[in-house]
């Protein structure tokens, strides 16, 4: 019998993340591939799968305005089961902890097809941080019998849950597959490697502090928190920030309202992943909420403080290529000062081994799915 796969993605990581995987399979003479995009970040997907040459098969577009999560679930998991009742793939393969991979693995549950994980076992032990990342997480973790864990640490949660070993594959993450591949794009291509060239000459000698902010725990008080944060670090002359701003108004409001104006501060739209690349490459350190930035700047040397209070991602804290310091105005501060003035501090951090991965992962991946 024909194995056939059914790739499900829905968000710009979850592109970023699998696209490795994806042209992989694709190559694979023996293997029937569907690729279902549900579309939940619609602008933000199809930025990444245009630049990885992946066309979906099946494109849901289920993004509204202002969607919650009661609907958007719902409606996933409507749309996902009617796809595959029509499909009828032998293995259904999701990624990390969206809405999106959580409705897919409860789909092809519904529908009795096996489910394989890619990033498996990442846990921060608080069902509310991040969340609802963290319950998404374990759902798939319990449905799933094949996982792919990014790291030993992952591999040992899902044994403490009991997965067996044999359903447990260490893998290394894709991001670090899929950085290297952008990265080889951008110095190939004069345009892209230049794109940023703007930017490094209005601010000279000036340190490039990159923030990005997302998580809906941050919503609120703790993005003012980082804003009244970034406000003290801009007092310094010898610094510049670049923001990417996502474009939930809860974040894109609040940082547009207080630093557009600001003439160290470039305040940008989402970028595309090859810009995000390059900009990560040219930058002195990130500010970040997100989980898959923490495992991408270590590539680069880039120390990395982490604007959450609990991180299902703790080798990068562990290895010393990043801290956490939560949404707390003085720690943001402090820390910050600290990697700008201290050379043997940065040093440190910058020149520690990315532990999330060699840049091998989809080859793994592919081996075991085409194997199971």
């Amino acid at each position: 019998m024909q194995k056939h796969l059914f790739v499900l993605v829905g968000t710009r990581p979850e592109a970023i993340k699998l696209f490795p995987v994806i042209n992989r399979l694709k190559a694979e003479k023996d293997v029937a591939l569907t690729v279902c995009a549900t579309a939940q970040h619609r602008h933000l997907l199809d930025q990444v799968l245009k630049l990885a040459k992946v066309t979906p098969d099946v494109d849901l577009n289920i993004m509204t305005a202002n969607q919650n999560l009661d609907r958007l679930t719902s409606q996933l998991v409507e749309d996902i089961g009617e796809v595959l009742e029509r499909v009828k793939p032998t293995r259904v393969v999701v990624q990390g902890d969206t809405a999106t991979a959580m409705t897919g693995a409860l789909a092809s549950y519904y529908h009795r097809i096996p489910v394989s994980h890619v990033e498996a076992g990442l846990r921060s032990g608080d069902i509310y941080a991040p969340w609802p990342e963290e319950v998404n997480r374990k759902i798939v973790g319990s449905i799933a019998d094949q996982h792919f864990a990014p790291t030993q640490r992952a591999a040992s949660a899902l044994r403490a849950e009991n997965v067996p070993d044999e359903r447990i594959h260490v893998t290394g993450n894709t991001v670090v597959d899929a950085l290297i591949l952008a990265k080889a794009m951008v110095d190939a291509d004069p345009d892209l490697a230049s794109r940023w060239d703007g930017v490094r000459a209005r601010h000279g000698n000036r340190r490039i502090i990159l923030v990005t902010c997302h998580r809906r725990e941050n919503f609120g008080g703790g993005v003012l928190n980082i804003v009244n944060a970034l406000e003290t670090i801009l007092k310094r002359e010898d610094v510049a920030i670049v923001l990417p701003a996502h474009p939930n108004p809860n974040v894109h409001d609040v940082f547009a309202a207080r630093l557009s104006n600001h003439p160290r501060v470039v305040l940008t739209s989402p970028q595309e992943y090859t810009d995000f690349v390059s900009l990560l490459s040219m930058s002195y350190l990130v500010l970040t909420d997100s989980g898959g930035v923490q495992e991408e700047a270590p590539t680069f040397g880039k120390p990395v403080l982490v604007m959450r209070e609990t991180t299902e991602r703790p080798e990068g804290v562990e290895a010393g290529t990043a801290r956490l310091v939560g949404s707390d105005y003085d720690k943001i501060v402090e820390e910050t000062f600290r990697l700008l003035d201290d050379e043997d501090s940065y040093a440190a951090m910058a020149r520690t081994h990315n532990p999330f991965g060699d840049g091998h992962a989809s080859e793994r991946i592919v081996k075991a799915l085409l194997d199971a």
